[in-house]
């Protein structure tokens, strides 16, 4: 019992030196090696869940995050997808993942490391660095939600309007327009930042999307990538390292738009993440953590202290198979302040952004509609019900003009309203998305003799 309360008294010793003096470094060894995780030994005193580890591989130095500490040892996952390392390897504890935001950032586009990757040179660091897991602030303390935002999308701007820290989801299945919607929004001149974080997409897009869809805002934006041949740890790390970016500006005053694309894919890194630690599958697949780290995640986005800036948050969910009760999206839906659907059947008709107004809603549309303007929305809304309810029937014939008066304005007006939604990534942003869906909505010149 002595000789094990002197071990431990050392272990103490060699923790506060290496906190006092830096250039301690502490390590253990790899005693297990697996193709998705490691074990270590040795360092199960001195880390912490989200620490970095680093271990000497064959061709240098790599990262990796500590998933699972036991008395035996700690579980760690590398940040690159392929780790050339053998029993006795050593590790050494390298701190918590930390950034340090700079207004220079703007413009860049940088890793899930905050590493950049955009050939521009060596990124200029802040004076303070935060840690990538921050803390929303505290509830009493935060600014209402109040200000209206033009995101210069008609279809967004009339029926689901949005406020400035408000947090909003856009739902969609594969190839429904989704990242093309969000390139629109991303063009917006409401904010004075821009951060973009594109977790899981295929490579080419990426050039796409800073060099087509970003415009004039790109020099205002940061972008962090952590394309879908990346490990699921950078898949993991890139949302939460743009939001500690979004968090910095936010907290210099600024009003900043936040763009995840996706988070679907974010939850399915964590997935991986969790099984990797030993954590069972529970719904679909998920792990207990993933419907834990998802709040986490958003509740981060939205207004700051009274008097400062906020994040307006716009999230894309994936939605696997074309289910919306997923439980990534059910538990998504739950947590922000509205969601947007757009429907694989509109976008078969070719109407884009292919937005389902029926089923889509802004939490706090209140706060910028007029009384006036919310009675349109909802007279409209209740043509574009009346219109789809009738489908089936128009089709077979059922219909006949003159019998009910409701319908016979719907079927006059609702394709005029579709007309006036539609909108594509090159067409100039809207103004004012009353007046220009009021000059759609106008009948046609009678033909003249």
């Amino acid at each position: 019992m002595t000789k094990s309360f002197g071990l431990e008294n050392l272990a103490d010793r060699v923790a506060t030196a290496a906190h006092e003096l830096g250039y301690v470094r502490i390590g253990g060894r790899v005693s297990e090696v697996a193709p998705d995780a490691f074990r270590l030994r040795g360092l199960s005193r001195h880390v912490r869940l989200g620490d970095r580890v680093e271990i000497a591989a064959a061709d240098g130095a790599r990262l990796a995050e500590v998933l699972r500490i036991d008395g035996d040892g700690v579980t760690v996952k590398p940040f690159a997808p392929r780790l050339d390392v053998g029993l006795g390897a050593a590790a050494w504890h390298a701190g918590p993942v930390v950034l340090a935001p700079h207004p220079s950032w703007k413009g860049r586009v940088i890793d899930a490391m905050a590493a950049p990757v955009d050939g521009l040179g060596p990124l200029t660091p802040g004076g303070v660095a935060v840690p990538v897991d921050g803390r929303p602030p505290n509830a009493l303390r935060r600014a209402r939600v109040k200000k209206p935002i033009r995101t210069g999308v008609r279809a967004f701007d009339l029926f689901t309007p949005i406020c400035a820290g408000q947090r909003i989801g856009i739902f969609a299945g594969s190839g429904v327009g989704k990242s093309t919607t969000l390139s629109m929004i991303a063009r917006s001149r409401a904010f004075d930042t821009v951060v973009i974080a594109l977790v899981g997409e295929r490579g080419r897009e990426v050039r796409e999307f800073l060099d087509d869809s970003l415009g004039d805002n790109r020099a205002r934006s940061v972008t962090v990538v952590a394309t879908g041949d990346e490990s699921p740890m950078m898949r993991r790390l890139a949302p939460r390292t743009a939001m500690a970016v979004a968090e910095y500006f936010r907290d210099r005053g600024e009003e900043v738009l936040l763009i995840v694309d996706s988070v679907t894919r974010y939850a399915h890194a964590a997935r991986d993440v969790a099984l990797a630690a030993g954590e069972p599958a529970v719904a679909r697949g998920y792990a207990p953590s993933v419907f834990t780290s998802l709040p986490e995640l958003l509740e981060r986005a939205g207004p700051g202290e009274e008097g400062g800036g906020s994040i307006t948050g716009v999230f894309a969910v994936l939605v696997d198979g074309d289910d919306h009760n997923d439980p990534v999206a059910d538990n998504i839906r739950g947590t922000l302040d509205g969601h947007i659907v757009l429907d694989r059947s509109i976008a078969d008709q070719g109407r884009y952004p292919a937005v389902n107004v029926l089923a889509s809603i802004s939490r706090l549309a209140q706060h910028v509609w007029s009384r006036e303007e919310r009675d349109l929305v909802l007279r409209l809304r209740s043509l574009i019900a009346r219109f789809e309810d009738t489908r089936d029937l128009r089709l077979m014939g059922g219909y006949q003009s003159g019998q009910d008066p409701e319908l016979d304005q719907a079927v006059s007006l609702v394709p005029r309203i579709y007309d006036g939604l539609r909108q594509n990534p090159t067409d100039p942003l809207s103004q004012d998305a009353f007046r220009e869906l009021a000059e759609k909505m106008q009948p046609p010149p009678a033909p003249s003799n």
